[in-house]
């Protein structure tokens, strides 16, 4: 009928009043929201005594790897630096491969119910990419004199690798940390995951339609493989603008041959 708007479905008011969040029993609606938007966040999927015990895991394999006591393979110098510090000590931003490291983090990582929503978003063959590149990471960001992880400019994951075969993809976050202006956020540009890059920027500039996108302890954030986003920087200091989280990306193209590796990396977002 002439004159009349499709009306994009929103989350759950009773469970959250985050545009773009939704519950376990509402995957049709975050998967057309996705679509629309680029994005889409899942609340409600883990509780405390799940989180917990895998953060405690994380956090021990960051603190190992650090300490030069966790194999190599679970630290990069593409992402990360290897003099990093923190309050002067030496840090880890990055745990590559973190469900090798954790399984408690690899059970978040193939919980059901994510893995429901990354096939509905990528189809029934869509793949999760755990085995190569860098695997699924934890991250650290936080500022510091000697941090080489506080913030990240604007990009797309397709950027990353764009001779690969491996799109479309679309990445997924889960949040330890509840993010804000304290500790950081995403920042992203909704609907760019169908207009290309050209005009993306190529640092920390305000891009017109941006939007800040929070998120809780335990959410777990889907994003386009297109998007356009970025990270902003804590505005607090010391231990209220840590902020953590586990991220991976699921892929609809052709996988990645074991061995690969990240020499064609390309690491396309400023730092």
């Amino acid at each position: 009928m002439a004159g009349t708007r499709t009306r994009l479905p929103r989350a759950n008011q009773a469970a959250t009043d985050v545009p773009g969040s939704f519950t376990p029993d509402q995957i049709d609606q975050l998967v057309q929201y996705f679509d629309a938007y680029g994005y889409a966040s899942l609340r409600g999927v883990f509780d405390e005594p799940v989180l917990a015990p895998a953060e405690e895991e994380l956090a021990e394999a960051q603190r190992r790897l650090a300490e030069g006591m966790l194999d190599a393979r679970h630290g990069t110098v593409i992402l990360d630096e290897p003099d990093a510090t923190i309050d002067g000590r030496p840090f880890a931003h990055y745990v590559c491969f973190a469900t090798d490291a954790s399984p408690r983090a690899d059970g978040l990582v193939c919980h059901p119910t994510v893995v429901e929503v990354a096939t509905r978003l990528l189809g029934s063959d869509a793949w999760l990419l755990d085995y190569e590149q860098f695997g699924v990471v934890y991250q650290d960001a936080r500022p510091d004199p000697g941090s080489a992880y506080s913030r990240i400019g604007w990009h797309t994951d397709h950027q990353s690798g764009p001779h690969l075969a491996i799109w479309p993809g679309a990445a997924f976050t889960i949040h330890f940390d509840p993010t804000s202006p304290a500790n950081g956020f995403l920042r992203l540009l909704p609907g760019s995951h169908r207009t290309g890059v050209e005009g993306i920027p190529l640092g920390f500039e305000r891009v017109p339609g941006e939007i800040a996108v929070y998120q809780e302890r335990g959410d777990v954030l889907f994003h386009h493989s297109d998007l356009w986003h970025a990270a902003a920087r804590a505005t607090a200091d010391g231990g209220p603008a840590i902020r953590r989280h586990l991220r991976g990306s699921w892929h609809a193209g052709s996988r990645l041959e074991p061995g690969h590796g990240t020499d064609d990396f390309v690491k396309n977002a400023h730092r």
